[in-house]
């Protein structure tokens, strides 16, 4: 074991074998990989996950990458900033009630990673908070601005914190005190008025050195008739300090530098850049001798290149396609006493074993240079961001606030992740990443891509109303869209996507102060008719498509796009067909958009209306008209929206095409968990402090005990018919082991649904 011993390095617990002349580490158990297991497989952090297309969901993050933190399982939450989410083992309401002798409560929270993972975390996140409410029935919360508060909290620390949620650090208060809000001006939190009616105090912490709350001391609850009830939520952070600290060099001349790189045994160096530039040296380290350097050699290759004293060595990648078409480009190199490797994208990577004899270490001395050159050779020119040395990340952004020639930050995200925004979502620069522009989609999602559904019964109506034609010298409808009616289409792009085992059934109305209409409809078979009035004085023309039966329980979309008299329908993945509108062209003043029943039936063409008068039940999903999504309107924008709902109208996941669909699976968590009250209203708590969760419990016990005797009975009687019959042997099954990522006690706050997945990269 000498080779094991003193030249293995296995890092991360991995475990070394040895051959004749070499070793090789086992890194299957550890989560990271590599010749010495020194590069981890997971992502920094969620906002590496979103920008590689991930959706909300569960996931490892390597918080220091190589470095000697373990990875933590957390939930990323994807949506317009990236959230983090770590739960501990009580973010329930808990409520209290006086006890005869206790003066007072103690709380403490576990969180499922260690004091130094959560310190890691938080500190490279951009923004943390951590929710904390009191609510309190004459039971009084800090009571005074100076000497010792009734209720305290401790910080991550361990010390002792008297500022409430929603103030600041320093100030006895809470966050009605800060802003003068309190319902009885004279006090600094509203249960500080000792009122018999329920009343609350809750606020945000954000102080990120004060974070995770670790525990609670509730202190009034000794007088009768005192009640209070505390919450913590979960901790959430979102941002990543490191992965968009970047510097743009816009001269070959200019170049960042910092300390010597002290990577003797072993190196591992990560950037990302973009350029448009043929070449340029991205980084350089010199000693007496030894020298380390990456560089883009031309438009097609990086080269990798060091010596420790054996003669220079080069490690290169080729790409198919050019690495300067400024979109960013992910680079690993690696060095250590068996092997130099480097990686670039997704490419296959390349690796130079190190000589079984010859000198080990990398001995620098001079300063290390980014974006150029000591021996002032071609410097790079475009973006370098989260540049990693051995898991610690350079301050590219405060180097360059002070360097000629070099600006922090680095613009033209979109170029590398628009392509993210999916279903008509418009990518938006942000000066750390990118958001999708779902607006004119009818999906919803961080990058546009779920859907938006509901199930319809047949009294359920969506009305999405156009302000009136200014030639009708009406007053407009306090209801009505901003834009005008009166505008003359010549085109449509239609979509709707839907559900159902009703026919006929009326799918989607777009009627006109005219009296013309587009309608989208199942006749009595389940086929698709889509029907155009453009001319008053002529019959609508109809427009059967070749499909099968649709009204058989099953998802369709439906597309329709018009271009004058051209008429193209696709459902689902069928073969589009064409048909020719031989009436007028001109679809005027636009009315409304209906889906569902048409409450106001009027002035409907007869045959219409026969339909309309069966209202629909089944489920729609992404209905669009041109830039209007009137389901999306209705459910996640009613109150700015010409919307008109009838009905009950829930979002749904019926527009899912099945439990695989590559979206079904995500699970999104509100910033602010509900726990609810209403005015001065008792608080909502867990039913499991209630009543009902006894009797409930009572029914389980039963349920249990007879399901178990009849278990027992069966398996008797099986038994029993074994003797008579010759065994068969069967291969056993194996069970499902489902990983859960907190235990199964009543206050854990997740139990994962069978469409929750857990991703790995």
């Amino acid at each position: 074991m000498v080779i094991c011993s003193l030249l293995s390095r296995c890092e991360h617990g991995g475990k070394c074998t040895q051959s004749w002349s070499t070793f090789h580490c086992n890194c299957s158990h550890t989560g990271y990989k590599g010749a010495t297991c020194h590069s981890s497989i997971y992502e920094q952090s969620c906002e590496a996950y979103k920008h590689k297309g991930n959706t909300s969901g569960f996931y490892h993050l390597d918080v220091d990458g190589s470095g000697s933190i373990n990875p933590q399982r957390v939930y990323c939450n994807m949506t317009d900033k990236t959230w983090m989410v770590i739960q501990h083992n009580n973010t329930e309401l808990t409520k209290l009630k006086p006890s005869s002798g206790i003066n007072q409560h103690l709380a403490y929270f576990n969180y499922p990673a260690d004091s130094e993972q959560l310190r890691a975390i938080i500190t490279k996140a951009e923004h943390c908070e951590q929710e904390l409410s009191y609510h309190c029935k004459k039971s009084r919360l800090l009571n005074t601005p100076v000497g010792a508060p009734f209720t305290w909290w401790m910080d991550g620390a361990g010390e002792a914190q008297t500022y409430w949620g929603g103030a600041t650090p320093g100030i006895q208060q809470c966050a009605c005190g800060l802003h003068e809000t309190c319902v009885h001006p004279e006090h600094l939190c509203n249960c500080d008025a000792d009122g018999v009616d329920w009343a609350n105090d809750t606020g945000p912490l954000t102080h990120k050195e004060h974070l995770p709350v670790r525990g609670v001391a509730v202190g009034d609850l000794s007088r009768p008739g005192s009640e209070a009830a505390y919450k913590v939520g979960p901790l959430q952070c979102y941002g990543d300090l490191n992965y968009w600290n970047s510097a743009y060099f816009n001269k070959e001349t200019s170049y960042l530098h910092f300390p010597t790189f002290h990577g003797e045994l072993s190196a591992d160096i990560s950037f990302m850049f973009k350029t448009s530039a043929a070449s340029g040296v991205f980084l350089e380290n010199l000693g007496i001798k030894d020298f380390i350097r990456i560089e883009l050699s031309s438009p097609f290759e990086v080269v990798f290149s060091y010596d420790v004293g054996n003669g220079p060595v080069e490690v290169r990648v080729e790409s198919p396609a050019p690495l300067n078409d400024d979109r960013w480009h992910g680079l690993r190199a690696e060095r250590n006493v068996k092997e130099a490797s480097l990686h670039v994208d997704h490419l296959p990577g390349a690796t130079q074993r190190a000589p079984p004899d010859g000198h080990l270490h990398l001995q620098l001395n001079s300063q290390l240079f980014v974006g150029g050159t000591a021996s002032r050779q071609k410097g790079f020119l475009g973006c370098i961001r989260s540049l990693q040395l051995n898991g610690r990340t350079l301050d590219l952004e405060e180097r360059a606030k002070i360097t000629p020639g070099v600006r922090p930050g680095c613009p033209g995200h979109c170029s590398s992740y628009g392509g993210l925004c999916q279903n008509d979502g418009r990518c938006v620069e942000r000066y750390t990443g990118f958001t999708c522009d779902c607006g004119l989609s009818a999906y919803t999602g961080a990058f546009c891509q779920k859907e938006v559904s509901a199930y319809f019964k047949s009294t359920t109506s969506v009305s999405y109303t156009f302000k009136e034609p200014y030639e009708l010298n009406r007053n407009s409808s306090v209801q009505a869209s901003s834009i005008y009616s009166d505008m003359t289409l010549r085109a449509e792009n239609v979509t709707v996507g839907f559900r159902t085992t009703q026919a006929p059934a009326l799918l989607l109305y777009v009627g006109s102060y005219y009296r013309e209409y587009l309608a989208v409809l199942l006749n009595r078979n389940g086929h698709l008719d889509v029907k155009y009035k453009l001319q008053s004085n002529r019959d609508a023309e109809i427009f059967r498509t070749s499909t099968r039966n649709l009204a058989n329980g099953q998802l369709h979309i439906v597309s329709i796009r018009r271009q004058a008299e051209n008429l193209y329908i696709q459902v689902d993945q069928y073969e589009q067909e064409e048909f020719n509108i031989t009436s007028d062209v001109e679809f005027n003043a636009i009315k409304l958009v209906m889906l569902g029943k048409v409450h106001d039936s009027g002035e409907l063409d007869p045959e219409i209306a026969r339909l309309n008068a069966l209202g629909f039940t089944g489920c729609l999903s992404v209905v669009q008209f041109n830039s209007i999504a009137p389901l999306k309107a209705a459910l996640l924008y009613p109150a700015t929206s010409p919307v008109v709902v009838t009905g009950n109208l829930e979002e749904s996941t019926c527009g899912f095409s099945s439990p695989s669909h590559p979206h079904a699976s995500e699970t999104t968590h509100s910033l602010k968990d509900h726990f609810g009250t209403l005015g001065t209203g008792e608080p909502i708590v867990n039913a499991i402090n209630s009543d009902s969760a006894l009797i409930g419990g009572v029914i389980a016990v039963v349920i249990f005990v007879i399901l178990s005797v009849l278990a027992v009975m069966g398996r008797c009687l099986y038994r029993r018919k074994e003797t008579f019959q010759t065994p068969t042997p069967k291969a056993g099954k194996p069970e499902d082991s489902p990983e859960f990522p907190f235990n199964n006690e009543a206050n854990s706050q997740y139990v994962l649904s069978e469409n929750q997945r857990e991703h790995f990269i």
